[in-house]
């Protein structure tokens, strides 16, 4: 099974013949077989050549890139080996028609609704008494998803879902934290730095998943298509975000794993440290990982390809082959 390799340090990136080294600035040296990687997340200064760039494009790997603080700020897609024409005129028809657009976008947010629900029940079940009217509002917003007769309506829901669900993280979280609002560009404390960090993640992982299938990233649902930015990968993250990203906050905070340590003080806490992004890159690796029996296929299956497995039943929905449904939360 292929891995995901998070690079922290600064240095070289090199072909190495068939393999790939990667060099610290120590001059440390770690051999990697080519075979053996899938993406690679590389954190602050990196040396590549384009020797490099054709050698990793020919065996398929993305390169995500993330500024020191660990934002965002682009990935290498290599040239698309899986393309289907009949399949991409089946998923622009499906954007230009509303109609069918609003069939799918709703069953996202459906689906995204559900997971954020049952991460709520599950600490209402385990003593968090609070949550109730948390749980209460969020089933009745989740109602009327399937009343909106277009995709602004339908984000506005799901935009008071959300908020609802962020007012509960105080509740859920068994740290004395400042979270009154999510804020994203740019975060401004701690939380907030969280939920962006581990939501592009989430992000970059749908993305290297939608490579392995025929659909065209760019076209997407529930959110608009536009420049610089994979707008399918968004839709499909709303899915996984309550079940990957969410759960593993709650984790990290409620056993200390992360606290204000693992921030910059002198940049109030909005930036991750070194040791900080290694706790989260470990434990989201470990998180995609993660197996669980699958009631279709009879099987174990890792939570990394749910999301591959997600994308495949998209598109048997854009061929007429079977009716979309977003995955939700069994366990």
């Amino acid at each position: 099974m292929k891995r995901n390799y998070y690079l922290l340090n600064n240095g070289t990136l090199k072909r190495e013949d068939n393999s790939l080294s990667f060099v610290n600035g120590t001059g440390e040296k770690k051999y990697l077989p080519v075979n053996d990687v899938d993406n690679f997340y590389i954190f602050g200064e990196m040396n590549l050549n384009t020797s490099l760039i054709n050698f990793i494009a020919q065996n398929g790997i993305i390169l995500h890139f993330f500024y020191y603080y660990g934002f965002y700020t682009g990935s290498f897609y290599p040239k698309e080996t899986l393309n289907s024409g009949m399949l991409t005129v089946k998923q622009s028809a499906f954007y230009l028609s509303k109609n069918k657009r609003l069939v799918i976008a709703k069953s996202i947010l459906k689906a995204g609704a559900f997971n954020i629900l049952h991460n709520i029940k599950y600490y209402l079940r385990n003593g968090k008494n609070e949550l109730q009217t948390h749980s209460d509002t969020i089933t009745m917003l989740s109602t009327k998803l399937d009343n909106q007769p277009d995709i602004p309506e339908l984000m506005g829901i799901e935009g008071n879902i959300r908020k609802i669900y962020y007012d509960a993280f105080p509740i859920i979280i068994n740290q004395d934290i400042e979270f009154e609002t999510r804020i994203k560009n740019p975060p401004d404390n701690m939380i907030n730095s969280l939920i962006s960090f581990v939501n592009t993640l989430i992000y970059t992982t749908v993305l290297s998943e939608i490579y392995k299938t025929q659909l065209n990233p760019l076209i997407s649902y529930l959110h608009q298509p536009g420049t610089r930015r994979f707008s399918l990968s968004l839709d499909i993250s709303e899915i996984f975000k309550p079940l990957i990203g969410d759960r593993m906050i709650f984790s990290l905070l409620n056993k200390n794993q992360i606290t204000k340590k693992s921030f910059e003080k002198e940049l109030n806490y909005t930036y991750l440290t070194k040791k900080g992004k290694e706790t989260i890159l470990r434990e989201y690796d470990e998180r995609l990982k993660t197996t669980v029996r699958h009631k279709g296929l009879g099987r174990n299956v890792s939570y990394q390809h749910l999301i591959r497995l997600e994308l495949y039943k998209l598109v048997k929905h854009l061929i007429g082959e079977k009716e979309y449904k977003g995955f939700k939360i069994w366990w």
